[in-house]
């Protein structure tokens, strides 16, 4: 082409579209595994037959040169046998021909004896010692020959025989590149072949053990997506004990976990939803019982008198849960208000729990100093302890346990405001089982008898740990003993 062929290039209308080559590559990335894998296959075959061929093309072309400089050897015997080492020129064009050379030289000693048919040339295209071998100058010159042809001979190098110490030949390099290009065609056929077999070969295979797994996993995990509460969406599992097994057998057990807490997270809405109606109801009816509950303060009698300011307390303090679980629409607590209060008289207002059961006899027993106070919410204090003794009353009901009791004890350690409050729960029942020990503060799971729900020591841990406390069980020989450790929010703070 001319020298403007550039600016003509650019003339042209496909020359200028270079961005052309983008959709090729998003054709690329829509390729599945599948069709990735077949190509990086065959590009590794590929690659491979190309590290074979190089020095197979190199080594067949030192072999030529092999061949020529043994048959110049045997022209070089006719050279010694000639009388006075004169070869005619008839014969010498013969042995010449036979060799395929230009122009054959044999040193015997210091003395160089020639056979040619002509001028030699001025130069040559490359010397190739035969009798050292060095593998790059042989690939540079093999690609050479092959790409890169002269005009100018090659000059080949080889040891003597018996009679002369060496013999050089001088070869035209047309022949040499024809073989080579031959060699070349038939080594690419042959290449051809080996890798749509090794290809094809490695392609099923791996699609067999690897592809076709991994696309199993991925449309179990994208069908699990669509609907994860479905039981029969969990991954099929396989006889296969290797990584893809292992892949197989971790999603499974993922899809049935993560499922059935989507189960529970459900119900658990579905629940609360539930709770906040129920809820909504309550207080209503509890505001009814709030105002006769009202009247009956006005009631001259004595047992009336006393007993109906604690109902009317514990009816406030049913409504205004009420109200807190509809004003936050959901299963959390509010924010305590914690302020230094006298404990005693919370734990006295525990002792009419006992009453519950009357049928069962049991007796609800309270030890604390009348001037221990402690740093809480007392709504929320008596809320957990109200659970807590609750359960022991009951457990103890269910069991049938003679002289039931729960005893109630509180005590300080280190001075007010800069200590901690421990509250002991205990009981002569039949203690917590051990299979609810591992759930017992978790909700739903932590039910230590028939028909319980499991959400008394849930709500009642919550509580505790919202005011800065824990609790937490006792080991004991008999019945069971809760402890709540509550520390003043000075210590608290020093300690964080």
């Amino acid at each position: 082409m001319a020298k403007n062929e550039p600016a003509a290039m650019a003339a042209l209308p496909w020359y200028s579209e270079a961005p052309a080559a983008a959709p090729r590559a998003r054709r690329f990335g829509r390729l599945g595994l599948s069709g990735r894998l077949f190509l990086l296959t065959v590009a590794f075959v590929v690659l491979a037959e190309i590290l074979i061929y190089i020095p197979a093309v190199t080594t067949y072309r030192l072999s030529r040169l092999s061949d020529r400089v043994a048959a110049a050897r045997v022209a070089a015997m006719v050279m010694n046998a000639a009388p006075e080492g004169q070869v005619p020129d008839e014969k010498a064009r013969r042995l010449l021909t036979g060799v395929g050379a230009r122009a054959i030289a044999v040193r015997v000693g210091d003395t160089w004896r020639y056979l040619t048919a002509g001028p030699l040339p001025s130069a040559v295209a490359e010397t190739v010692d035969l009798r050292e071998r060095h593998w790059f100058a042989a690939t540079g010159g093999a690609f050479r020959t092959l790409f890169l042809p002269t005009e100018a001979p090659i000059r080949a190098i080889g040891s003597g025989q018996d009679g002369f110490d060496a013999v050089e030949v001088l070869l035209d390099e047309a022949p040499l590149r024809a073989a080579l290009a031959d060699f070349s065609l038939r080594l690419l056929v042959i290449f051809l072949v080996i890798a749509a077999l090794a290809a094809g070969l490695v392609f099923f295979v791996l699609q067999r053990a690897i592809v076709r797994p991994v696309v199993r996993l991925s449309r179990d995990i994208a069908a699990f997506a669509d609907d994860p509460e479905r039981a029969d969406r969990v991954a099929r599992r396989s006889a296969r004990t290797d990584e893809i097994g292992q892949a197989e057998e971790a999603l499974a057990r993922m899809q049935v976990a993560l499922g059935g807490e989507l189960r529970q997270r459900r119900r658990l809405a579905e629940l609360g939803l539930s709770v906040s109606k129920i809820n909504h109801e309550l207080r209503n009816l509890l505001t009814t019982a709030q105002l006769l509950g009202d009247r009956l303060e006005s009631v001259s009698d004595p047992l009336v008198q006393r007993v109906a300011p604690r109902l009317v307390e514990t009816l406030d303090r049913a409504i205004r849960f009420c109200e807190a679980t509809l004003a936050y629409g959901r299963a959390t607590e509010p924010n305590p208000q914690r302020r230094m209060v006298a404990l005693a008289p919370l734990l006295d207002e525990l002792t009419d729990l006992a009453g519950l059961l009357p049928a069962a006899c049991i007796s609800v027993e309270v030890r604390a100093a009348q001037d221990l106070a402690i740093d809480v919410d007392p709504e929320q204090l008596l809320r957990a302890l109200t659970n807590l003794v609750r359960n022991a009353v009951q457990a103890q009901a269910a069991a049938r346990t003679e002289n039931g009791t729960v005893l109630i004890e509180g005590s300080r350690s280190g001075p007010a405001g800069a200590g901690a409050v421990t509250i002991l729960v205990s009981d002569n029942g039949p203690g917590v089982p051990e299979r609810a020990k591992a759930n017992l503060f978790a909700a739903f799971q932590g039910s230590t008898r028939a028909g319980g729900t499991g959400l008394g020591l849930a709500i009642a841990s919550e509580l505790v740990r919202l005011n800065g406390g824990t609790l937490s069980l006792d080991e004991t020989t008999r019945g069971a003993r809760f402890r709540i450790v509550i520390p003043d929010r000075a210590a608290d703070a020093k300690a964080a």
